[in-house]
This record gives structure tokens, C-alpha cells and sequence, in this order.
């Protein structure tokens, strides 16, 4: 464990630390930007589009490295989870079909707990929403999600 002087000693896991969010709630967190490990167990949560064309962003590496299947917009492939952003025209979807689809991931998410899902910034790339506007959506979700440490304030 490690003190920091704002925050609870926290424990570093990897790549990935667990503390209070602002909401609470025990969580773990990773920096943005980085990626877990490539194993059975760790899965890549990425923002996409509907049509499952994997060709930029997160979703390329998701792709290239964590088996995504090219056409498959939505759901667990290999050792990625596809969350779709956008539609099949690649423009971005409204945020209350982005919630509908964080809420399919939850579900699946607490059914795998056997499963470590390291969740992407979803949404604030490429889709261009702002990380108040996406981060709430995951409230709720299980201890095997691993968030980007600057959606702590909003969870």
C-alpha cells in the first residue's frame, strides 16, 4: 500500500488501483491510456460502432490485440467487450442508446465474475461525448470493472 496526501492509502494492482470513488463506492481504477494484460481472464472494453468496423481508436486495438471480431459491434468477443457508440453510419448514437448498451455490459459483466473487464474511456474519443456525459452510465456495475481513474469523480 501507498499513502497519497488527498486520498485513502490505496493498493496498487498492475496497472490498476482500488479506492472510494466520489460516490462511495470500493472500485478499481487504471490510468487512461493504458491496457491490461493479455490474458484469459483480462477483457478490453472499448467504445464502437454498430456495424463493427474496428479501424480507429481503442477499437483498433481492441481488435489488433484483444481478438475483437471485425462486424460484431456489440458484446464479448475473445478477450474484448464492445460497446457500442455509434451506428452503423458511424455517427454517434444518442446517450440514451449508449445507456442501454452500458447497462447490457453491467448485466454480462456481473454474470462473469470470473472475468476482469478493464473498461475504456467508451465514448469520449472519437464519439466526441464528454466523460460526465458517459461515466455515470457504469454506476453500478460489478467489482470485476476496472475504470479509467479520471471517471472516479463521477462514479
Amino acid at each position: 500500500q501507498i499513502a497519497t496526501p488527498s486520498l485513502e492509502p490505496i493498493e496498487i494492482i498492475g496497472t490498476s488501483h482500488s479506492f472510494t470513488s466520489a460516490k462511495g463506492n470500493i472500485m478499481k481504477f487504471h490510468i487512461d491510456g493504458t491496457l491490461p494484460p493479455i490474458s484469459a481472464t483480462h477483457i478490453f472494453v472499448f467504445g464502437s460502432n454498430q456495424a463493427g468496423r474496428h479501424g480507429l481508436g481503442a477499437a483498433k486495438v481492441a481488435r489488433e490485440q484483444y481478438g475483437a471480431e471485425y462486424g460484431m459491434g456489440q458484446g464479448l468477443w475473445n478477450r474484448s467487450y464492445a460497446i457500442p457508440t455509434k451506428d452503423v453510419f458511424i455517427e454517434p448514437l444518442p446517450l440514451h442508446d449508449i445507456h442501454r448498451f452500458v447497462q447490457l455490459f453491467i448485466r454480462d459483466a456481473a454474470h462473469r465474475s470470473d472475468l476482469e473487464f478493464f473498461v475504456t474511456a467508451i465514448g469520449t474519443g472519437l464519439a466526441g461525448f464528454s466523460h460526465a456525459e458517459i461515466a455515470p452510465m457504469f454506476r453500478g456495475s460489478p467489482l470485476n470493472c476496472d475504470f479509467p481513474e479520471n471517471w472516479r469523480e463521477y462514479l
